[in-house]
């Protein structure tokens, strides 16, 4: 693809609500969309929203949506010209983004070198270590329990266990002392093998009751990047994101703008381009500490563009397709309100297990300053092969208490009926005192569903 040239045919390596998500902005940019589906997929809405739909092959994710060979031979014959591959699944795959760039096609996200270096935990905080990120104490990848040991003692207990190809907070095991090391490591290594394909591991010192703040990331090709603001992700269950919103409350602005400075800078300086996340940890005492970078589009994007009104894929198709940031976001970067996102999903709001089914009722409110995003409608069935989100709620509000309140709005007027949802859930923490007063921290959650006396 020729620089700045918008490609006309984009094959959505998605599904879901994703793969609506991007469907939507290809529609209104004149762009065609090409989606592909699993056997389990064939009748969600985001099938029929496409300008074309391929079937991919059985339900298992390996055998469809992470099959690359058959997603190239797609792309190949419906004439795309591009692949977005939206979150998750092959998104941070660099030898994917490679084979679609060798088949002459534009892969809509970063550089394959970016994808490769940064999307390896203990790589990655290497290489950004090097660049001036301040980081906690870590370990580099560790081969046997017995360096585990020998890392903790250094870097001193409490510490985390973390796979080193992993993300989305799988595998993720705090240890106090070296008996509950030796059981996190044993039982992490299983994991990771599981979920990434690698029992590769390493240690990190443990923060306590940190905040979790991202930084959104623009960037084009020619040496310019922009930070939009930033997100709070702190509202997690098991590290797994329940809550973000935008922008983070309480933290000094003038902490975050000299992170944004720093950010911008050193991104430019290494040339890392088109979108990306860096995700941070947050206490007064250590201010901010560097945690990792995600070379994608993020699941929570979405209170990003509600509160500076920028669509987020739409910059990252023209970025990818060489333009300059001046011809994609032309003026200056403002924040209008406050955003808060709830994640709904098919579970079990008691013992968090998945709750697979057919949607019987299947009702998501509308509103002013309500945002929906999902790849199911009534009638669907969700399957036990993929992640059990189902929806997406956002409320946009004219501050901070606007938005809980039009969120907390929101969930009462939602009905879903043939499985269960952590709706109660989300409803319990929105309502909890501390989440109110803006004492927020990763532990936030735990303290809703464990109360203290």
């Amino acid at each position: 693809m020729t620089e700045a040239r918008l490609p006309r045919r984009v094959l959505v390596a998605n599904r879901g609500a994703v793969a609506a998500r991007v469907i939507r902005t290809l529609r209104r940019m004149g762009i065609e969309s090409v989606a592909v589906y699993s056997e389990a997929d064939a009748g969600l809405p985001y099938v029929g929203a496409a300008d074309r739909a391929v079937a991919i092959g059985p339900a298992p994710a390996q055998q469809s949506y992470l099959n690359q060979a058959r997603l190239l031979d797609v792309a190949r014959e419906s004439g795309a010209d591009a692949v977005h591959p939206g979150y998750g699944f092959l998104s941070e795959n660099a030898g994917f983004a490679e084979a679609v760039q060798r088949q002459g096609l534009c892969f809509i996200g970063p550089s394959p070198r970016w994808i490769r270096e940064l999307g390896h935990k203990t790589q990655a905080r290497a290489f950004m270590a090097g660049q001036g990120m301040p980081q906690a104490a870590s370990s580099p990848v560790l081969a046997s329990s017995d360096e585990a040991l020998a890392a903790a003692a250094r870097i001193g207990y409490p510490v985390l266990v973390k796979p080193a190809g992993g993300g989305g907070g799988i595998g993720m095991l705090p240890a106090r002392d070296a008996q509950a090391l030796a059981a996190a490591w044993a039982k992490a290594s299983g994991i990771a093998a599981k979920f990434f394909g690698s029992a590769e591991l390493y240690l990190e010192r443990l923060i306590e009751a940190p905040r979790h703040i991202e930084f959104q990331v623009l960037a084009d090709r020619h040496g310019e990047v922009r930070i939009l603001f930033e997100r709070d992700c702190s509202v997690q269950r098991r590290h797994q994101k329940v809550l973000e919103e935008a922008r983070p409350v309480g933290i000094p602005e003038a902490q975050l703008a000299d992170m944004r400075l720093l950010l911008s800078g050193l991104l430019a300086r290494i040339g890392y381009d088109v979108i990306g996340t860096v995700e941070m940890l947050y206490t007064p005492q250590d201010g901010f500490v560097f945690l990792e970078m995600n070379t994608r589009l993020q699941v929570e994007h979405a209170v990003t563009e509600e509160i500076t009104g920028i669509d987020i894929v739409e910059a990252q198709i023209r970025l990818a397709a060489g333009m300059h940031m001046r011809q994609v976001l032309p003026g200056p970067m403002q924040a209008s309100g406050h955003a808060i996102e709830a994640r709904i999903y098919a579970e079990d709001p008691v013992r968090f297990l998945p709750s697979p089914g057919p949607l019987a009722r299947f009702e998501l409110p509308t509103g002013d300053g309500i945002r929906v995003e999902t790849g199911y409608a009534q009638g669907a069935s969700v399957t036990p092969f993929y992640d059990p989100m189902i929806a997406k709620l956002v409320a946009h509000g004219h501050d901070r208490r606007d938005a809980i309140a039009r969120l907390q709005a929101a969930l009462a007027q939602t009905r879903i009926e043939g499985v269960k949802t952590n709706i109660p859930f989300i409803q319990r923490i929105l309502a909890h005192a501390d989440f109110v007063a803006g004492r927020i921290d990763t532990g936030i959650a735990q303290r809703v569903l464990s109360p203290q006396p």
